[in-house]
Parts: C-alpha cells; sequence; structure tokens
C-alpha cells in the first residue's frame, strides 16, 4: 500500500507528457491483461466472458455485426455497462483470431 501511495504522490508532480509515458509502461508492462474479460474453465468453457457476467465476448462483437449497436446491447443485457463494451471491443481487436473461432464453432453448433 506504500508504493501506492507514494505512486499518488509523484503522479501529482508530474507533467501530463510524462503521465502519458508512465501510461505507456504501465500498459506494455500489463501485456495483454484485459481487466473486464476474464477467461475462466468453470464458466462458459472458458470461453472470454465480460466479468460479472457469463456473457461471451463472441457473442457481443457477433450481436454487432447483425446489426444491434451499443444502447441496444445494453438494452438486451442489463448487466452490461458502457465499459464492459468497450471491454470487449478492445479484447476483440487484440484477439480477433480466437473471437472469430468461437463464433464459427457457435454457427456450426
Amino acid at each position: 500500500m506504500q508504493a501506492i501511495r507514494e505512486a499518488e504522490r509523484l503522479l501529482t508532480t508530474m507533467t501530463r507528457a510524462e503521465k502519458a509515458q508512465l501510461l505507456q509502461w504501465v500498459v506494455r508492462d500489463l501485456g495483454d491483461a484485459f481487466p473486464g474479460v476474464e477467461s475462466d474453465p468453470n464458466i462458459c468453457g472458458g470461453e472470454p466472458c465480460i466479468v460479472r457476467t457469463r456473457i461471451p465476448v463472441w457473442v457481443l462483437v457477433q450481436s454487432r455485426r447483425l446489426g444491434l449497436n451499443e444502447a441496444d446491447l445494453l438494452r438486451a443485457y442489463p448487466t452490461l455497462r458502457a465499459e464492459d463494451l468497450a471491454n470487449a471491443w478492445a479484447y476483440y481487436r487484440t484477439h480477433r483470431d480466437e473471437i472469430e473461432q468461437q463464433i464459427r464453432a457457435n454457427e456450426e453448433a
């Protein structure tokens, strides 16, 4: 916790450019971590889902392809937040092949 307090203190002294550089380092350090998306073998067969839900990312991507916009998705899935959709789209951009394969597998089922 001490490190967090120290980081907070340092952030108040940094310029916007320094904060942007720091953010780039943090993102690079996290790699492909997506805090809003989780893959748990005990939930939806391990498919990446939105945290707090059992909604797979591929379902949201396919729904958008079929014409639902973000407002439609938020109405259809009341547990979703706009932030969840942003996380899903970011996950899809980084894991496009994985999500495309899940969409194909579902269509074949």
